[in-house]
């Protein structure tokens, strides 16, 4: 969390009052929680009627995809149709399955290239033959792990003339490039507080007011009447805090993050000459990934085994990979624009943020031929044990 949002959080942790009660301390909550969603409001291009705040990016995305799906049913039953991009979060591909699983509904993974950014001709055509089946549209503002940006402003023009309804899951967007509600089209937008300083457990969905919302949870009949439960007042203050902060420094943090991005992936190409970029190369196409993403495999080297060796050693990153019942898998994201499952399993995914420094990024680069080699060694070992 960044200092702001910390004493923004403390600071209300003292004060009771449910933002729902009618007496003082809750009257001073609710003006809180509204302050609040005119913040957010603001820093994101939205009416703060449009701000829905939720216990972060899965409810968000939940509601999105549960409750536009369940609103547009009401008055046209025939529209079963979900379509998504092939490598979203697993917060939006996990609620679509569930609904073609208990609610009747069809999905469609949409595709994209070898960078991973959406295929708007396959969107058109699946458009031009079922827009009258469709429900909602759902892709993705950035990438999590290979950091494309996607194409949103093609995807509303693509779904406009058929009212469709738009979503976007934002949370990795919003603070690293310019996200605007308003200007996009969009009728959802996804953001989560812990991916910009604030804390854990608190997001948005940015929802216009004639968007066809159900509600996912029931009870009290906050937020609009979609999203019941007790409104947590400092974390809200809190995000709102973060979200203020990100936006407004969101240039200046882009060029540093972008900068320290290239001298990584510089660096590693040098030092590990076999190991592969994903998602658009800065070199060539700038502006087509998030300043502070770096995605690569190694070849022969499981991504897992990578991740801990750096580890040992103090340095956190991530696969970008699942992992079920004790089996890593490789990630639907590599796999979806076209690389090889083995290659895949050998996936690190590199992020910076407001406290990187370029004195981490040569701390990596130090490490990094030892570990991969390490890596590499115990992926033949393993190998030759199964063979």
């Amino acid at each position: 969390m960044s200092p702001a949002a910390v004493e923004a959080f403390v600071g209300e942790l003292t004060r009771t009052g449910n933002p729902s009660s009618l007496h003082s301390a809750g009257r001073a909550a609710r003006r809180v929680v509204e302050e609040s969603r005119e913040t957010v409001a603001a820093s994101l291009g939205a009416r703060p009627s449009e701000v829905v705040f939720t216990a972060g990016g899965t409810e968000a995305d939940n509601l999105a995809i549960k409750g536009l799906f369940w609103g547009r049913r009401t008055t046209s039953p025939q529209r079963r149709r979900i379509l998504v991009s092939a490598v979203e979060h697993h917060a939006v591909l996990d609620p679509a399955f569930w609904m073609a699983e208990h609610a009747g509904a069809e999905i469609v993974l949409l595709p994209v290239d070898a960078v991973g950014r959406l295929d708007v001709d396959a969107l058109r055509a699946e458009l031009d033959e079922h827009a009258d089946e469709v429900a909602l549209i759902s892709v993705m503002w950035a990438n999590n792990e290979v950091g494309t940006l996607q194409p949103v402003g093609e995807v509303v023009q693509a779904a406009r003339p058929y009212g469709i309804p738009v979503h976007s899951d934002a949370v990795q967007a919003v603070g690293q490039v310019p996200v605007d509600f308003a200007a996009s089209g969009l009728d959802a937008l996804t953001v989560s507080g812990h991916k910009i300083g604030g804390p854990v457990g608190v997001g948005a969905l940015l929802a216009k007011r004639d968007a066809p919302l159900t509600p996912v949870l029931h009870g009290g009949g906050q937020e609009r009447g979609v999203r019941s439960g007790t409104l947590d007042a400092p974390s809200i203050r809190s995000f709102a805090v973060a979200v203020g902060e990100a936006v407004s420094e969101q240039a200046e943090r882009a060029i540093r993050w972008g900068s320290l991005r290239d001298a990584l992936i510089d660096g590693v190409r040098r030092i590990v000459p076999d190991a592969e970029l994903h998602g658009p190369d800065p070199r060539t196409d700038r502006d087509a990934r998030l300043p502070g993403n770096a995605h690569f495999t190694f070849p022969g080297a499981e991504g897992d085994s990578l991740l801990y060796l750096l580890d040992s050693v103090g340095i956190q990153t991530s696969t970008g990979s699942a992992c079920q019942a004790g089996v890593p898998q490789p990630s639907h994201v590599l796999l979806a624009t076209g690389v090889p499952e083995m290659q895949a399993r050998g996936a690190l995914r590199f992020s910076l943020g407001a406290t990187s420094t370029a004195q981490d990024v040569e701390r990596l680069l130090d490490a990094l031929p030892e570990v991969v080699a390490r890596a590499q060694a115990a992926g033949l070992s393993s190998a030759g044990a199964l063979s």
